[in-house]
């Protein structure tokens, strides 16, 4: 190895959340429930994506991290969702 050369190496937490989703609510919630999932309520209609759009700035919003670090893994399409959070 070179001399004055580090290697910084970091390790990303990442969080799995099971959330359902409330479109068209009249307000914008992250609501823990029981089990360690949640529900959120969104303003946004479910189609052309605005509902996961407000979700991921929801979550986003919720943990202090950027809306890039929330990434839907599954049910896009639906409302039941696996969303990550990347630390």
């Amino acid at each position: 190895m070179a001399h004055g050369l580090r290697h910084a190496c970091t390790l990303a937490r990442v969080k799995t959340l099971r959330v359902k989703v409330k479109p068209n609510s009249r307000v914008e919630a992250l609501v823990a429930l029981d089990g360690g999932s949640y529900e959120a309520r969104v303003k946004a209609p479910p189609g052309d994506g605005k509902a996961n759009a407000a979700l991921v700035a929801l979550i986003a919003d919720h943990f202090g991290v950027r809306k890039a670090q929330v990434v839907i893994k599954s049910g896009a399409s639906g409302r039941l969702k696996l969303v990550q959070v990347i630390d």
